[in-house]
């Protein structure tokens, strides 16, 4: 089977899911309308904390079976932490899961927090990383951050950055805001949108 039908069943999995789920929900609904009031009573800070971790648990379990139906891997990994609202997958040959600069990544996790906040499993987004992808990546990220901000100092010029996704974008601002004489913004739209370093004392 091709690698990109094996992408085609797993998307399709996260369909069926979302179809089974949705009946379910109807038999779930009805008994939830009646005990509505008395659990609203009942919610605190320590049963949310539950609520989110089962979900999380249950979000890796789906993440297992679909990735493996992806990569034919049976060994497959996933380790959610529930404390960091993350989610880790280990595997063998998990490139194409990763996909081109994270891309694969990205989707996959935008489809697991959507089916997380759909069906209620999680009160807050879930971070996937692959293979410690995102945490290597996160890493070079800062490092040209601040090789580029450097640069805009010495040049006394902005520079405009590549187009990076939202995540990429916020570590940027973040470590640069502590960058003395650096100001950065970010311009143009998806997916095009980037971040420009403007030195603040031009020479």
């Amino acid at each position: 089977m091709a690698k990109s039908d094996n992408i085609k069943d797993a998307v399709n999995s996260f369909v069926m899911f979302l179809e089974e789920e949705q009946k379910n929900e109807i038999i779930v609904n009805n008994k939830a309308e009646k005990d509505e009031e008395a659990q609203n009573k009942e919610i605190n800070k320590g049963k949310l904390f539950e609520t989110q971790s089962n979900g999380i648990e249950r979000l890796a379990d789906i993440l297992r079976k679909t990735i493996g139906m992806i990569t034919m891997d049976k060994d497959i990994m996933v380790e959610p932490d529930k404390e960091k609202l993350k989610i880790a997958v280990y595997g063998n040959d998990l490139s194409i899961v990763i996909g081109k600069n994270g891309r694969n990544i990205d989707s996959l996790e935008y489809l697991i927090n959507l089916i997380g906040k759909r069906k209620k499993l999680i009160e807050k987004s879930v971070v996937l990383d692959i293979k410690d992808y995102r945490k290597k990546n996160d890493e070079k990220i800062k490092k040209m951050a601040m090789s580029m901000a450097q640069k805009a100092l010495k040049e006394g010029r902005r520079i405009s950055l590549r187009p990076m996704p939202s995540h990429e974008r916020k570590i940027v601002h973040n470590i640069l805001s502590k960058v003395k004489d650096i100001k950065t913004r970010s311009k143009d739209d998806e997916p095009n949108r980037r971040i420009v370093i403007y030195p603040l004392i031009k020479k």
